[in-house]
């Protein structure tokens, strides 16, 4: 079993589709943690505000067979695929980390990470003590350094997931 990490976002009924986006992840995948929800702004373009969380899972699936997961999720849920990347969505699911596995042709670790506190905090949350393959800090390191300003949290007393933290 590898451990892999995901991006969860959704400023579009995103409580809606959240929930069923874990619903299916759990239907996947084996949960091992999950982040609190927090909320951001959105980023390059004018929205509603995102809802986001990140969510460990472990899997025997290859990379391949996560991606080839993810996207029949994005489908389940509404997810129309764009030119623009900086635009509405119903849901989100980035592939943030496959274990400790660089592989850039899937783009992983996923670059969102060191740009985004949207997705390095909950990232942090979960897993402080684990380190990014690329640089080799920690990603509470990295939040330590994170410029919070330049991109607000708001934590949410949300629990998406049904149970308390595994």
């Amino acid at each position: 079993m590898i451990r892999i990490y995901l991006g969860l976002g959704s400023n579009l009924r995103p409580m809606e589709n959240l929930r069923r986006c874990v619903a299916e992840l759990r239907q996947r995948f084996d949960f091992k943690q999950f982040s609190s929800v927090y909320m951001s702004a959105a980023i390059g373009f004018q929205g509603e505000d995102f809802l986001n969380a990140v969510v460990a899972v472990e899997t025997d699936l290859c990379i391949e067979e996560v991606t080839q997961e993810l996207e029949l999720i994005h489908k389940q849920c509404g997810r129309e695929r764009g030119t623009n990347a900086f635009m509405s969505r119903t849901l989100d699911i980035d592939l943030l980390l496959y274990g400790n596995d660089i592989i850039e042709t899937y783009g992983v670790p996923r670059s969102d990470i060191l740009e985004y506190s949207f997705v390095l905090c909950p990232l942090a949350e979960i897993a402080p003590a684990m380190r990014h393959p690329a640089t080799g800090q920690s990603f509470a390191e990295h939040w330590e350094k994170f410029d919070k300003a330049a991109h607000p949290l708001k934590k949410l007393p949300i629990n998406l997931f049904g149970v308390t933290n595994l």
